[in-house]
């Protein structure tokens, strides 16, 4: 064990260095919050210029749809019951809303939707 003299520390025996506490003003406040808010800021911006993009292609999808007409009386719910009855309405719903469209749920008699060939198999 090595043994360390008080005049290798800096301090005489028996004085003691008084601390002080750091202070920060109003205005350093603001001046580091304002740091902190420009540097969130920078990873920000950065992370939308340099993160991936979207990546186009000329080819185009092979995605084909079937369609179903809507009868007298028919529910969009009852439809995607219909169209995919192992599947879960909500999605299915949604999902025919979407492709179509559609300002809502409501559908009228003799409306044509199209239906994604996934739920027709």
């Amino acid at each position: 064990m090595s043994s360390i003299s008080s005049s290798t520390l800096g301090t005489t025996t028996g004085t003691r260095v008084p601390r002080t506490r750091l202070r920060i003003t109003r205005r350093g406040r603001r001046v580091v919050g304002a740091a902190v808010a420009l540097g969130a800021a920078g990873i920000v911006a950065a992370g939308l210029l340099l993160g991936p993009g979207a990546v186009a292609s000329d080819q185009a999808a092979d995605v084909s749809f079937a369609q179903v007409t809507v009868e007298g009386g028919e529910s969009l719910w009852q439809v995607a019951s219909e169209i995919a009855p192992t599947k879960d309405p909500r999605d299915v719903v949604s999902d025919l809303v979407r492709l179509n469209n559609l300002p809502s749920a409501e559908v009228a008699a003799g409306q044509t939707l199209a239906v994604p060939e996934k739920y027709t198999r």
